[in-house]
């Protein structure tokens, strides 16, 4: 008897890839087990075994894209292992290990020409047939021209990066991005952080700039309903919970967007609990597709990696808007007819405008602003 091992029915993410196998054929597995890795654009997920046995088939290769639900491999109560299905492997590339001509050997004045034309030896060149012919001294031309440059590192993409481009290109296609840009004062945030931060701490919360953001983003949404909405073919969805997604920086490796769940009924400390708990497991591998799905909204800090604005940040379908939030610095600015020093940032709305117009947009980052600049006594 045997159970199958199956991809989850609900991917969060554009699509899945088989990442690695954590068992091999004949390893014994206990129920709960991780056994298979899938990744996302968004997160990898562990799939553990339902049953204690052996892992006796692996029906998918590493590296093959998973529909939902897909049948991964199978785990027998049997302590014998069925033969491993793996994919058949790839054909060797034509001229992989090809025949080489010997460079003592006569070429025809048209084959040496060419050979001098294009910089190369004839001993360098991989051979179809028997003899050297113009097509194969071509051929190792066109491949020599699309390798990397002397000096050229060439990375390959990695399923993570590939998953992103393809979402980020596809946000670009379906829903016209249009941003607009406000100004906001950070001294009544700053001032209040300062003062709590210690508090808060030995909470277990550190209290980032962020909490602050997705509080205001809450309130700004009661004045511009539609930023927690959807484009959907017959009509627009607005719901009731709001779900902050924090674009999270994984170094080389990309950006993953967290969730914090229900922002709407938590405090201050609750959001910056949730940050503090969502950015260790992000920066650790340790997500699990519940801390990535759900999400009505989004906010880049970009400003915590130096840059003053961004536009458009991307939006994170199938949402229809994303805060951005540029680097906070001090500036001379204008209040009650005096020029003051000022901690200021530009801070961004990025709006799908079949779902929002400037009105609402406008009206969302003026609360926003408001909200941060008038802390606590706004909220």
């Amino acid at each position: 008897m045997s159970t199958d091992i199956v991809a989850p029915a609900d991917q969060e993410g554009t699509r899945a890839v088989l990442k690695t196998w954590l068992k091999k054929v004949g390893d014994a597995v206990r129920v709960d087990d991780p056994v298979v890795e899938l990744e996302t654009d968004k997160v990898a997920v562990e799939i553990a075994a339902t049953s204690d046995g052996v892992l006796s088939e692996i029906l998918v290769e590493e590296g093959a894209e998973v529909e939902p639900e897909t049948v991964l491999g199978r785990i027998s109560e049997s302590a014998a292992p069925v033969a491993e299905k793996r994919a058949p492997a790839a054909p060797p590339k034509q001229g992989a290990a090809p025949a080489k001509v010997s460079e003592a050997a006569p070429l025809p004045p048209g084959i040496r020409r060419l050979l001098e034309e294009h910089g190369l030896q004839a001993g360098d060149i991989p051979v179809a047939g028997a003899r050297l012919t113009r097509e194969d001294i071509l051929a190792e031309a066109a491949r020599r021209a699309k390798a990397p440059a002397a000096g050229v590192r060439s990375v390959p993409h990695d399923t993570m990066r590939k998953r992103i481009a393809e979402h980020m290109a596809r946000s670009l296609q379906v829903a016209p991005h249009v941003t607009a840009v406000f100004e906001a004062d950070f001294g009544a945030i700053a001032a209040h952080r300062d003062a709590h931060r210690a508090k808060f701490a030995e909470a277990g919360a550190n209290l980032t700039f962020t909490a602050y953001f997705v509080a205001a983003s809450v309130a700004a949404m009661e004045a511009a309903p539609a930023v927690n909405g959807r484009w959907l073919e017959d009509r627009i969805e607005l719901y009731d919970d709001i779900n902050i997604g924090i674009g999270t920086a994984l170094g080389e490796k990309g950006l993953i967007v967290p969730v914090i769940q229900r922002a709407q009924s938590l405090s201050l400390l609750e959001i910056a609990k949730g940050l503090t708990e969502l950015t260790e497991k992000a920066r650790a591998g340790k997500l699990v597709q519940a801390d990535v799905q759900g999400g009505t909204f989004s906010i880049s800090n970009h400003g915590v990696s130096g840059s003053l604005l961004a536009a458009p940040i991307i939006i994170n379908q199938p949402q229809s808007a994303i805060l951005g939030v540029g680097k906070l610095e001090k500036r001379a600015v204008v209040r009650d007819d005096t020029i003051q020093i000022r901690p200021m940032a530009y801070v961004s709305l990025t709006i799908d405008h079949r779902v929002i117009d400037a009105f609402q947009t406008n009206a969302w980052l003026t609360r926003f602003v408001e909200v941060l600049e008038t802390w606590p006594a706004e909220i």
